[in-house]
């Protein structure tokens, strides 16, 4: 005898089982072909990626409509498996859509009106700051229906069964793709500014913008910054110096002292080799080098080759050798110092933690000590980085790779501006094509736009020996030129920072270093994010966070972390310079054997 669902103690769940048991099959069919965790290899989402791809505008406006077709499908089975969580989220979203109507209508009834809204945009949600979208009843009620639909389909996704950890972010990241996509905010009749500049103009702002739209798709990217007002050498990477040393992969940098005497403990930055070098020399008044210069220490700095397709064989090992290794012993025949303190920028700072163990490993004690600027070692959490980090993405760049020989540096660069799209690229669709305006003139912009390519061999070695096994943790597990690395080895003091802002190396995995290694670590925690928060000169700085007690967890350092007024390159300062020696007269630069081969910048920092 058939059992009726109402004849159950609970009949809502007793009907959530039939229905369940009725989809099955239908759901079985609909996902026979998916067989990655997001939908890789199903034909149609590989084709619908394919069209976008050879789309001119795909350069301009970096959305992946497969990736965002296929979160809305399992949204969709998620609600056919779940209809009465489904059936709950529309009538919460019809209750509070129907409360926006109301404060609306009685908005456009009265001016003395004062409601709250129904809902509000997240905290550091620039978009709606202009008054029309609070004074406007029209632009507010388009505002709260927009907000009000993010936040129920981000709530929707976030409930969803079935998912580890990681499906579940991306599924979030490529929804809040599509969201940040079709706010009313890039839309030229829905955004009051657009209107404004629009009837004010007489439309020549839209004239101006499609001349712009133009012109970035015959360059292939959208145009962030005033790309002729600045340029090395001219404004930016101004301080005095020379390159003293040149291989395949580098050039060193000595830069001329501005004090009467030296610490005796030279200082050697290594920079990401995914950028180039002058973010650490900006213009005069934010140039980190010419501060610690004027602090009286010798500083030498990495300057990366920007690589081409003869250099795709070029190793991990490689960047090891030549990058470091070699630099090292430069640095020490031209300043007489036996040791060198050095400082490892992003991945520099990945790099910079190999080459310790190795160093350690074959008994060297040339490094004194360390510091490691917002760099990860654990790369268990890596934030919403690890969407792109997932094993069909890294065989989709490895198959980019082969066919060019390196890796192209808009690729990275649409990877790291899609983790802050709405400040990033929204933002400049808006002022570049609906308002007509060109792009401010900003240095930190114009270097992120100045990217560098990849190696082959380098970047596969790196990205799967660190965002896909996190093997740089694992004690023996990664071997460079026959040694071992164990970064327990590591016993150097230390001080490293993360920035609280921070969308590529979140601070609490920064922070992990503290547990990594056997050196003692002073850890600092920065405001704002991965590039202001360390390009931040006195004056700037949006205060810092030092807690000196041994702790097991971030949680825990932050519960007792202490904060402090003004800039950490004050604090880095006053901890290096009691690592670094006595005041020694001041070295040449160069010497007999490394002479000065041309003036900084030097040359494979020009290279595009």
């Amino acid at each position: 005898m058939t059992t009726s669902p109402f004849s159950e103690p609970n009949p809502i769940e007793a009907w959530n089982r039939l229905f369940e048991s009725a989809m099955n099959p239908f759901l079985t069919v609909c996902t026979a072909t998916e067989k990655g965790q997001d939908g890789e290899k199903n034909p149609w989402l590989i084709l619908l990626r394919q069209l976008w791809q050879v789309n001119p505008c795909s350069g301009i406006f970096p959305l992946d409509p497969a990736a965002i077709t296929n979160a809305f499908r399992l949204m969709w089975f998620d609600a056919l498996g779940n209809p009465v969580r489904a059936w709950s989220n529309s009538l919460d979203f019809a209750r509070k859509y129907t409360q926006c109507i109301a404060v609306s209508t009685l908005k456009c009834w009265g001016k003395d009106w004062e409601l709250p809204p129904i809902v509000e945009p997240e905290k550091g949600d620039k978009r709606f700051s202009a008054p029309d979208w609070q004074l406007n009843p029209l632009f507010d009620f388009l505002k709260q229906s927009y907000l009000l639909i993010a936040t129920t389909l981000l709530k929707t996704a976030s409930e969803m069964e079935g998912l580890d950890a990681k499906q579940q972010r991306k599924l979030i990241f490529y929804l809040r793709q599509f969201l940040d996509a079709i706010s009313p905010t890039n839309m030229l009749f829905t955004n009051p500014q657009v209107i404004h500049e629009t009837i004010q103009s007489r439309g020549q702002n839209l004239v101006r913008g499609m001349e712009h739209l133009i012109r970035d798709i015959q360059a292939g990217r959208l145009k962030m910054t005033d790309t002729d007002a600045f340029a090395p050498g001219r404004n930016l990477a101004m301080t005095p110096g020379q390159v003293i040393y040149r291989n395949k992969l580098v050039e060193l940098i000595q830069y001329a002292s501005s004090t009467e005497k030296t610490y005796a403990i030279p200082l050697l930055f290594i920079p990401p080799w995914i950028n180039k070098y002058y973010i650490l020399d900006m213009q005069p008044q934010n140039s980190l080098v010419k501060f610690l210069v004027e602090q009286g220490y010798t500083v030498f700095v990495v300057s990366w080759k920007n690589p081409d397709t003869s250099m795709e064989e070029t190793t991990f090992e490689d960047y090891l050798t030549l990058g470091v290794l070699a630099v090292l012993d430069v640095i020490k025949e031209i300043t007489g110092s036996p040791k060198v303190n050095v400082v490892g920028y992003c991945i520099g700072g990945t790099l910079l933690a190999m080459a310790l163990s190795y160093l350690a490993a074959r008994g060297g004690e040339t490094v004194n000590a360390a510091t490691f600027l917002v760099s990860l070692l654990d790369f268990s959490e890596v934030g919403d980085t690890s969407v792109f980090m997932d094993e069909p993405q890294v065989e989709y760049v490895e198959r980019q790779m082969m066919q060019r020989g390196y890796l192209d540096s808009r690729s990275m660069a649409t990877m790291f501006n899609l983790l802050r799209a709405n400040d990033l690229i929204w933002s400049n669709v808006i002022n570049n094509y609906l308002m007509g305006k060109e792009p401010p003139a900003f240095d930190l912009l114009y270097w992120n736009s100045d990217g560098t390519r990849m190696t082959r061999a380098a970047h596969s070695f790196y990205l799967r020996n660190t965002y896909l096994e996190n093997n740089l943790i694992k004690p023996n597990k990664i071997v460079l030129k026959g040694i071992p690395i164990n970064l327990r080895q590591i016993r150097q003091d230390i001080y490293a920072i993360g920035t609280q802002q921070d969308h590529i190396v979140p601070w609490q995995s920064a922070w992990q270093i503290s547990q990594l290694v056997s050196g003692l670590v002073r850890f600092v925690l920065v405001g704002s994010g991965h590039i202001a928060g360390v390009i931040s000169p006195p004056g700037k700085g949006k205060g810092y966070r030092t807690n000196d007690m041994i702790v097991e967890t971030a949680e825990r350092w932050l519960e007792g972390a202490e904060q402090h007024p003004g800039n950490w390159w004050t604090d880095w300062v006053k901890w290096l310079s009691s690592r670094s020696g006595e005041q020694v007269p001041v070295p040449s630069v160069g010497s007999s054997t490394h002479p000065p081969i041309i003036p900084a910048p030097g040359s494979y920092v020009l290279e595009k």
